[in-house]
């Protein structure tokens, strides 16, 4: 007696195979970006923990420059992060702006003042973002 596969049990296993793929990749994908995101705001809170340090030895936010950090370097392929303008004497606006590597449109721009409030330029809310 011969053992083996019929063409048809091959047939059956490749389109399971392909059934779960297509169910698990979008999944798997919407995980990364927002494993992304959350790596994307941790850098952003710790730039503005470096702008306050900034800020308490020069009593002024202006000439403040974002220093190259561990964090915007892992991130610098998914997102460009830094001052969205120039600081002020009291205050500043931070930015974390997706690459074309991290397709977010739900919350694209993350950006955080100051004041500690937050933001996004994306179709969500802040509060669904962060």
């Amino acid at each position: 007696m011969r053992r083996g596969f019929t063409l048809i049990e091959l047939m059956i296993v490749v389109l399971v195979i392909g059934v779960l793929a297509a169910i698990a990749y979008p999944s798997y994908s919407q995980h990364v970006i927002k494993s992304r995101r959350a790596a994307a705001q941790a850098c952003l809170q710790e730039v503005a923990q470096y702008m306050e340090r900034f800020y308490t030895t020069n009593l002024t936010y202006v000439g403040a420059a974002v220093p190259v950090m561990q964090c915007r370097t892992d991130l610098g392929r998914f997102y460009t992060i830094g001052l969205q303008a120039a600081a002020t004497d009291k205050g500043y606006t931070l930015q974390a702006v997706p690459t074309t590597a991290q397709k977010d449109p739900r919350c694209a721009t993350l950006s955080m003042d100051v004041a500690g409030t937050k933001g996004v330029s994306g179709t969500d809310d802040a509060t669904q973002c962060w």
